[in-house]
């Protein structure tokens, strides 16, 4: 049955490359019209590093591996869930699109970006609960098991997975035009309780065995999982403080 579940998913890569390639030429051509000011290309560079970490996340032979080996899939995690939006993050897509649009648009979606929906979901307590929190429910429930038989429950699962991983790191390191920038001390102190509570599910997945895969292959993926996503939390916490120390030394931060 499983096999054929991934047969079937298989129909859904020509549209998962064609979609991601559509977003890429659609930030670069945005970038390179740039009037005002000239976009830095580092920012390219960081969109195209983040749709590819998707694009191997989700087609090809680590998305087919990550149904039979937990290894795979906790690889498949951590450039979805965190390496991904890390660099889409800093490529800082919403600052584009604003510069891009005119006037009375980019209006509109500012007042949008303002709005108390959008301010809740990008509050760094909101992010936390649904990018830690959906993890812990997605281990330790019967959500993993039904992703590997349902495939529109894991489509919705892999585009949370992103998403939750892509508001938590804006609402930590602030550099997009959302409603309200937080203290760096409140942000850093989201960003230690994130990390704590990563780690914490990383030792009870290694303790704990989950069905469909073996015990030993579980730990693999539960060592993977601790160190992986402790390497890209040093990455943001880097991140953080290279923007703390901008702020605190009254000096002009270089473009990322």
């Amino acid at each position: 049955m499983r096999d054929n579940f991934i047969n079937y998913f298989n129909s859904f890569d020509l549209f998962i490359i064609l979609f991601i390639l559509l977003l890429i030429i659609g930030y670069l051509v945005a970038a390179i019209n740039q009037k005002k000011k000239p976009w830095p290309k580092s920012r390219s560079i960081l969109w195209v590093t983040g749709f590819v970490c998707i694009l191997v996340s989700v087609v090809g032979p680590i998305a087919k591996l990550s149904h039979h080996l937990f290894v795979f899939h906790m690889i498949m995690h951590l450039l979805l869930g965190m390496l991904a939006p890390f660099f889409i993050a800093l490529s800082r897509p919403i600052t584009l699109l604003l510069t891009s649009l005119k006037t009375q648009h980019a209006r509109r979606v500012t007042r949008l970006l303002k709005c108390a929906p959008v301010r809740l979901l990008t509050h760094p307590i909101t992010t936390i609960l649904i990018n830690i929190g959906g993890l812990w429910v997605l281990y330790t429930s019967t959500v993993f098991n039904l992703i590997h038989e349902n495939i529109f429950l894991l489509i919705v699962v892999h585009i949370h997975l992103f998403f939750a991983g892509y508001f938590f790191t804006i609402s930590i390191i602030a550099i997009e035009p959302i409603s309200h920038k937080y203290s760096f001390l409140f942000r850093s102190s989201i960003m230690i309780l994130a990390l704590a509570g990563h780690d914490i599910l990383s030792k009870f997945l290694f303790s704990n065995p989950l069905d469909s895969f073996s015990f030993n292959d579980v730990q693999n993926g539960a060592v993977l999982m601790y160190y992986g996503g402790d390497f890209v939390d040093l990455l943001l916490i880097t991140v953080l403080c290279y923007f703390w120390y901008n702020s605190a030394t009254l000096k002009k931060p270089r473009t990322i």
